[in-house]
């Protein structure tokens, strides 16, 4: 293939697998690449440039990325260049160019500081172009961010992960933890609302291990109140955080700034103490539950989600009866629970895997039809009162406007497309286990 060119028009086409770190950082490299002259297309066929960012938190996930690849290995790349970026990047290396030799350029998420000089080696005719050091201090900053929605915007606050959780391979792929100074996140912050942006969504891997690098010292309940206090910005939202790391000054931050979305995703992943030490979360049940105490307490109602993992090594009956009792107990508004699978490069892989497939598939159904009710019941309670909605989609065949409450809620009402990125008042008047529906209050 002849060496290309910078700027000269190239196309690109980029699909993201995973969670909402993932999505953003694409959002950061297609800005990379339109910065450098690439355009984006829809379809891998019109594209002179395929990258793929991959997740590796579950085997599925990770197999996803080998299937499109699949695609070329039949077809032939032709004259296009393929790029594996993101976490399966990192933990397979080099070894990706032998198991998918169609491929041109491997990147991990911490090496994407150095992706324009990747890119000028791709354009300069390498053919073998990788990008997996893990030693790094620096954050994945951009001068230009190609954003895929117009009304809410992701802003990474720290990336990568120095907590060691035995089921997890993230510290293995995306490198220890950086945090972004307080001054630049603000900055970023008043950027977007001047962009039109009026939801900003605060991301980390552990979002609430964010310590400020500059000599003002904020905390992370600091930096939420400061960020809330920005002019124009109507609501900030922030993902993931670790109970470890959770505080009663965040809960208070909540309370005191209408900004801060009433809604905390507060990862447990299970109900056992024992399973939890094995598991290596650095808390107990008990220390958790004092967690969500802090949460209950708050002045005004927060919608408390988490993450459930079912069959980890060595949990017994006693154990999974534990996670039930813990969902009873808490009462969450959404639960994203999931079957262990033992992932590379993890201490989980030296424990015995001792939950059959079929008895983790049998617990993962307990655990979704105990939070379906629960969600029911909690849903069911809501109706006949009024939310505000951040209107996100149309439904064309139902004619229904797509809205979204602060606290989270997925609340479907009458309403028209030119609606989507405004605001309105809606009373609940039916609720599901995932959704409620309502009708609009006009003003």
């Amino acid at each position: 293939m002849a060496p290309m060119a910078a700027g000269d028009g190239k196309t690109f086409y980029l699909e993201t697998f995973g969670c909402q770190m993932n999505v953003h950082d694409s959002e950061k490299v297609a800005g990379v690449l339109m910065a450098r002259g690439y355009r984006p297309v829809d379809s891998h066929q019109a594209a002179d440039i395929i990258l793929y960012n991959t997740c590796s938190i579950r085997e599925k996930a990770a197999q996803k990325v080998f299937s499109r690849l699949g695609t070329f290995r039949k077809t032939g790349a032709r004259d296009k260049i393929i790029g594996v970026l993101g976490c399966v990047a990192q933990q397979e290396g080099e070894a990706f160019f032998e198991r998918a030799p169609q491929v041109s350029l491997v990147c991990g998420s911490a090496s994407y500081p150095q992706l324009p000089e990747l890119l000028a080696q791709i354009e300069s005719g390498s053919r073998r172009v990788k990008g997996l050091d893990l030693d790094t201090e620096d954050c994945f900053e951009t001068e230009f961010t190609r954003r895929d929605n117009r009304f809410r915007a992701y802003l990474t606050i720290i990336e990568g992960c120095d907590q060691r959780c035995a089921f997890c391979v993230v510290p293995m792929t995306r490198g220890p933890e950086r945090s972004r100074s307080g001054a630049k996140i603000l900055a970023d912050c008043r950027r977007l609302v001047d962009d039109g942006y009026t939801e900003i969504q605060i991301l980390g891997q552990i979002v609430n291990a964010w310590r400020d690098p500059s000599p003002a010292r904020w905390s992370f309940a600091e930096l939420l109140a400061r960020a809330a206090e920005v002019p124009g910005l109507r609501r900030v939202r922030f993902t993931t955080s670790h109970p470890r790391f959770f505080t009663p000054d965040i809960v208070e931050a909540i309370d005191s700034h209408p900004a801060l979305c009433d809604q905390i995703h507060l990862p447990v992943q299970a109900g056992s103490t024992e399973v939890l030490m094995r598991m290596f979360r650095g808390y107990s049940r008990e220390e958790y539950l004092r967690k969500v105490s802090f949460i209950r307490k708050a002045r005004r109602p927060i919608s408390l989600s988490t993450d459930i993992i079912v069959g980890f090594c060595g949990e017994s009956e006693e154990d999974f009866a534990q996670t039930l009792s813990l969902l009873a107990e808490v009462e969450y508004d959404q639960v994203f629970s999931f079957k262990f699978s033992p992932r590379p490069n993890t201490a989980a892989l030296e424990f015995a895997d001792t939950v059959a497939e079929e008895e983790k598939g049998r617990r993962l159904a307990l655990v979704q039809e105990a939070q379906r009710q629960i969600q029911i019941r909690r849903n069911q309670a809501l109706v006949g009162e009024t939310f505000e909605v951040l209107v996100e989609g149309y439904q064309p065949r139902l004619q229904q406007a797509i809205g979204r409450t602060s606290s989270n809620r997925v609340l479907n009402f009458p309403g028209n497309p030119a609606e989507v990125g405004c605001y309105r008042q809606v009373r609940v008047t039916a609720a599901g286990p995932n959704s409620l529906v309502g009708e609009r209050i006009v003003d």
